[in-house]
């Protein structure tokens, strides 16, 4: 199944996406559930199988999409985890490197990514996000896959020149992580480290790869930071970008005003997104 969160009439909802549309979940649900992130706290995702040959409420046209996890509690994202853009950085550090992003700092498929005013140096990173569909805490390698309810595409955009020696600063402006455009149910992809996963600025291919190439496989990171942290049904990994990205180009390639960005996931589908220049008060 693939899962939708969005909004529409100036209300959030969650619904099953299907080729006839998208059905509303959450008024099946009674609208006992505020958001996905909390529909997962309380259900197994799986239980919306029941209603997935449902006719669809909404056409894709009516709606707006909005991140596939607007509130998660935690958003941890894994730094230099493919080889190449290891390379590109001249990353040595052996263990994975991490750093967080805001739940504000999102938007969702089809709208606007914005480009802080400034930042020069505003780079794109495609990349696979997990979403931990139960709570966790000091899991092993071996049962890991069991906590994440499915994944999703991310665009990581960064303000590389806010960067400095940390990410915090270049990674949480407003409406600069683009998630989306819907949840792909774990049960869909048996094998999350065998998907082709590929970036486009303005329709040209900058970024390519396999996520077999990843440094820190996903078990390893979700045992590895629920060691230290606890993760909740919603929380998000995002699992680190392939090489290509603009700050290592010569010519450097960076993000601006009407561009197209998207990321395609093999299975996950294609998150679209343009560029739209933030305005300082």
């Amino acid at each position: 199944m693939k899962i939708v969160n969005f909004k529409i009439n100036g209300k959030n909802k969650f619904g099953i996406l299907n080729d006839k549309g998208i059905i509303d979940a959450s008024a099946i649900y009674g609208n006992r559930y505020s958001s996905l992130k909390d529909f997962l706290e309380h259900e197994n995702v799986a239980s919306l199988g029941a209603i997935a040959s449902l006719s669809a409420d909404y056409s894709i046209e009516e709606v707006e999409f909005i991140p596939v996890i607007d509130n998660p509690n935690k958003i941890i994202c894994v730094g230099m985890n493919y080889s190449e853009k290891r390379v590109e950085f001249n990353e040595l550090n052996p263990e994975p490197t991490l750093f967080v992003r805001f739940a504000d700092s999102q938007t969702g498929h089809l709208s606007f990514v914005n480009k802080p005013a400034e930042s020069r140096e505003f780079d794109y990173e495609g990349e696979l996000a997990v979403i931990i569909g139960k709570k966790c805490s000091h899991v092993s390698e071996h049962d890991a896959l069991k906590y994440v309810a499915g994944y999703s595409c991310y665009m990581d955009g960064s303000a590389r020149d806010w960067q400095h020696s940390w990410y915090t600063a270049g990674k949480n402006w407003p409406r600069t992580g683009a998630f989306g455009p819907y949840l792909t149910c774990s049960d869909e992809i048996p094998d999350p480290h065998n998907l082709q996963i590929r970036t486009f600025l303005n329709s040209q291919e900058v970024q390519c790869d396999n996520t077999k190439n990843m440094i820190h496989k996903i078990p390893y990171l979700i045992s590895y930071i629920s060691t230290f942290t606890s993760l909740s049904a919603g929380d998000v990994i995002i699992t680190g970008s392939p090489g290509g990205v603009g700050k290592k180009r010569t010519p450097p390639l960076f993000l601006k005003e009407g561009d197209c960005i998207e990321v395609e996931i093999e299975g996950l589908g294609r998150l679209k997104n343009h560029i739209k220049e933030s305005v300082t008060a």
